[in-house]
This record gives structure tokens, sequence and C-alpha cells, in this order.
């Protein structure tokens, strides 16, 4: 199943949905006589819908999708922090997502960033990391890179163990929000504030509210809310308010993954009211659905995770599933329960074959061996690709002892190939390396008597079948 596919015409019905919900809000709301100038008026607020949708929900699920990825835990966790990889998977995601993404390393207190630049975390200096890290919270949205604004949203990341590893994120830039708000209040009239849990305004339509050098504007900066009772302070839902003396009717709406409320502000004409306040009502509740929507679309990609995880993890060269698919495939067995005898196979004396033949008659040699082990393996084993001149079949449901009789007939299928590179021949053996478990495992643990195994093999000359079973 293409779960993206899935995903997106779950989406479109999804909106759909949406849309059929604001066409009978509407009508509810308003009377038979102004019906249609108020669809108009509902019409009009889509762009500032898809805008909230796109920019700040779309983010945050992918956010929470991707800390998730073991991929991102293992470069994280490392003892020794691979950059180039980390650059690497940075930017994969941005050419994915075409959003800009970094990772904040404890390990090595550095930030590393998708457009391959990095930051040393050093405390005193880099005021963000130390203070989010101290907060209870896991997950926050933030402003950020003062001299090119950015709407950051941050996630804490922990190993298995609840280990601090530092903080993965996503970060979008602020002129896009700024623009389009501002163009909406153009045409529209209508005025957008989200403030944070400060009251410190984060995004808005108006120009003059806006972040100013490192500095963010306040409600409190904002004559109308200073004149109101302290206790409409604390809730400005459906507050008619003189704005700019302009007498406005004022929407909020908590937006709970960031701890931020949204207000939106409408301008009343006097006979207007009534039909503007039910108007506003219908809008909120359209963003609520919308939210509870993406809510729910979010925990779609939690339990599809595995799945979206199995995409592009194919290695290129063999077209056969890389480490990190078996890696999931091994957990899946064992999270189902299943026995599993698990086999390495190393390619004897494959490094000479590219020094002597070349790097690109080594590139031969895997493949014809990647595809005579997929056709000679059975329909439940699974084949993949562990690395260099290393290869890997998981044999659900088999003891150790069927498993060596199949491999030595793999063994020996191997040692009868005769690989053409162009004006070449080649004869490739193989050594096997052969673990077992009946119950639940980590695969560190099944990996390492296979990998001793397969030492034996290699010391008792290579060519050959060796089983280490996992003591008790």
């Amino acid at each position: 199943m293409n779960i993206f596919r899935t995903l997106h015409r779950s989406i479109v019905v999804l909106f759909i949905i949406v849309v059929v919900s604001i066409v009978t809000l509407v009508h509810i709301s308003i009377s038979n006589i102004v019906a249609e100038q108020s669809r108009a008026q509902q019409q009009s607020h889509s762009p500032a819908l898809q805008l909230i949708v796109e920019e700040l929900m779309k983010p945050l699920h992918i956010s929470q999708t991707l800390v998730k990825a073991r991929e991102l835990h293992d470069l994280m966790g490392a003892t020794t922090i691979d950059e180039t990889q980390i650059f690497s998977t940075l930017k994969r995601m941005h050419n994915e997502f075409n959003l800009n993404f970094f990772i904040a390393s404890e390990n090595s207190r550095t930030q590393y960033n998708s457009d391959g630049s990095k930051i040393a975390l050093i405390e005193g200096e880099v005021d963000w990391y130390f203070r989010y890290k101290a907060q209870p919270t896991d997950a926050m949205a933030d402003i950020g890179q003062w001299q090119n604004p950015q709407f950051y949203i941050d996630l804490k990341v922990y190993d298995e163990q609840h280990k601090f590893l530092g903080v993965f994120g996503v970060g979008k830039g602020l002129k896009g929000f700024t623009e389009v708000f501002n163009d909406y209040k153009k045409t529209y009239g209508y005025d957008f504030i989200f403030v944070d849990q400060n009251n410190d305004i984060t995004l808005t339509s108006n120009p003059e509210l806006q972040i100013q050098g490192v500095t963010f504007k306040n409600m409190r900066d904002l004559p109308w809310f200073a004149d109101l009772p302290t206790e409409q302070q604390q809730s400005l839902n459906n507050l008619l308010v003189p704005v700019e003396g302009v007498e406005s009717l004022i929407a909020e709406l908590n937006i709970q993954p960031f701890d931020w409320t949204l207000y939106l502000i409408t301008p009343l004409q006097s006979r207007q009211t009534d039909i503007s306040r039910g108007f506003i009502i219908s809008i909120v509740t359209l963003l609520a659905i919308i939210f509870g929507l993406f809510l729910l679309i979010y925990n779609l990609l939690y339990y599809f995770k595995k799945d979206i995880q199995k995409i592009k993890q194919i290695d290129i060269l063999t077209e056969i599933p890389n480490r990190s698919n078996v890696t999931l495939k091994f957990e899946e067995l064992m999270y189902e329960k299943q026995s599993v005898s698990l086999v390495l196979i190393d390619l004897d004396n494959f490094t000479p074959i590219n020094e002597t033949h070349g790097r690109k008659a080594g590139d031969i040699v895997l493949r014809q061996v990647a595809h005579m082990l997929n056709n000679e393996i059975r329909e439940n084993d699974i084949l993949g690709r562990w690395g260099g001149g290393e290869f890997i079949i998981l044999m659900p449901d088999t003891g150790p002892h069927e498993a060596a009789e199949l491999c030595q007939k793999l063994c020996n299928k191997l040692a009868a190939m005769t690989i053409t590179t162009g004006t070449t021949s080649i004869q490739i053996t193989g050594s096997f390396g052969i673990s077992f478990t009946a119950i639940s495992r980590g695969m560190s643990e099944v990996i390492s008597a296979a990998d001793d195994a397969l030492f034996a093999a290699k010391r008792d000359g290579r060519n050959v079948v060796r089983m280490q079973l996992i003591e008790s």
C-alpha cells in the first residue's frame, strides 16, 4: 500500500467534510436574508485557514512523526557523532518536505542544520538550547534566527533508557506568514494575532506588531487591550471591543500543541454584529475541527510509522532491503513473538576483488550474489544487505539446525557460481554465521552471536557454515 497516496486521499475526504461543515454552520448562524452574503464572507477565509493548516499543523505532525524514527535516535545516540550521516539525513528530509531541519546533539554539543551549517552549543552564548533543556516540556514552538526569523517546532529526543539525546526541530521562514497574513488583512479586513504563553505576539497580520530585532511585541503594548478590565484580559473570546476606533468582535482559539492562543479580530458594522458573531463562531468551530482532524492524521501516522520507515529503505546497488529495513523487520518479528534464525553471510576475500578488478567488478559481484540469494531463499525468508560484502537473512519460525541445512545449500550454490564482469570471470565463496532466538531479544544480542559464528567460519578456512547459539 502506498501510504502517502492513501494519506492524500484521506486528507481530501477530510477537507470535503470541512467544506460541508462550513456551509452547514454558516446556514445555521445567519438568517435567510443574509445567507448569500455570509457564504461569500465564509469563503474569503479559506486562504487564512489553508495557511494555518499548511504552515502550522503540517510542520507539527511531520516533526512529531520523524522524531520517533529509529534512524534519528541512532544518529543522536551514537557515542561518536557521524556528522556526514547527520547532514545527509537532514538534507534528505529538507528535500522531501521542503522544510528546514536541525539536530542539536547533546553528545557533541553542536547544532547541525539542513543547509550544511553547524553551531557550537556553548552555554551563555546559545540561550535557547539550555533554556529549553531545563524546561519540563518535551515540545516547544519558538521564533529564532533574528536576521532571518524562523518559526521553529522543537522536540526533545530520548533513548530507550530516557536519556536526553538532544533536540530535533523543524523550521519555516516567517516571511511567508507575514506576507500572506498582511495581504489577507488588506483584502478582507480581518486581523490575526498569535501569542505565546507570555502574551508575546509571535505571528500577526499587522506589520506594526511583528518582531523587531530580538524583541517581541506584547499584547499589553496594544492600547485597546491595556484598556480592558483585568478579568476580561484573561479571556477575549466573543468580546466586542473598540480596536483603533472600530467596534470589533474577537474570537479566541487555543493552539494546544504550541501553547499559543489565536485571536481573530473582526471589525463590525453596527447592523452586521449578529451576522458577524455567528460567522466568527463558525470559523472558530471550523478551526477546532481542522485541528482535531490533523491530530487524527498524526495518530494515524504514528500507527503507520513502520510503513513510512520502509519507504526508500532499499539498497540502491543490490535492490534488496538495507540494514534499516531488515532491522525494522526483525523488530516486527519480535513484536509478533516469532522465533527466528538470523544468518550473516560474508563474501570471502571480497576486498581483493575491488582492489584487483575495480569497484565496478565488485558491484557486479554484489548484485549477482544478491540476485542468486533472493531466488534461492524461501518465500517467508527476508534477505538484506548488511553492509560492504555482508548480507543478512532472517528465517522466521525456523530452528537453527534447519537453518544450517538451508545455509549449506546456499553456501554450495554460491561456491558453484561463476560471475562474469566483462572480460573477467570471478569465483566467489561465502562464510555463513547462524544464530537463533525463540524469545523476544534485542537484535544486537542475536547479531553478536551470529558474528561469533561468522568468525568461527572464517577461522575454519571460510566457505563453511557455523552456528553459535545464545546462552540462556
